[in-house]
């Protein structure tokens, strides 16, 4: 069975039983919704003791329970650029805003990037009488690049100077 044999069989599962990823999430638990939900989709992994819960939910193997703990191939299966719309809108952001969020993260932190390893993300529904609004909380640890071979006054990180 492949990763992405599973997925399918985890997308059956809950069509089949009526599930929501809400009640998925409080019966495996242990992480963010948006982190385990990815992991039941393949892009991210389970822990163990998760990977178990997942498996007693779903009624799978342990061969199928192993590979929800096993480090996946993240972004495949997803084209670039993303043809789903909404995936694509937030594609479009990034390539829309993308150039603006970096200039602000480095004149406020300094030379680097935003983790999305060490990251968190909250996804909420804000009630509004012209149409609910999709509201998105990322945080990420800022990641100053290394001034590797570094020498007299260059500091060893790229972290704003004052």
């Amino acid at each position: 069975m492949t990763r992405a044999d599973l997925t399918e069989k985890i997308l059956d599962i809950k069509r089949e039983k009526g599930w929501s990823w809400k009640y998925i999430h409080e019966k495996i638990g242990g992480t963010s919704p948006v982190l385990l939900v990815g992991a039941l989709l393949g892009q991210m992994k389970l822990t163990k003791p998760q990977a178990a819960n997942a498996a007693d939910l779903f009624g799978l193997s342990k061969a199928e329970a192993a590979m929800l703990n096993e480090v996946p191939m993240r972004g495949a299966g997803v084209p670039m650029p993303p043809t789903d719309p909404l995936i694509y809108r937030f594609y479009e952001l990034v390539m829309v805003n993308g150039p603006a969020w970096k200039a602000l993260i480095e004149e406020e932190f300094g030379d680097g990037i935003m983790s999305a390893i060490d990251f968190d993300m909250q996804i909420e529904r804000l009630p509004n009488p012209k149409g609910d609004r999709v509201k998105i909380t990322m945080s990420g640890k800022f990641l100053p690049y290394k001034y590797y071979g570094n020498s007299g006054n260059v500091p060893e990180y790229g972290y704003r100077e004052e």
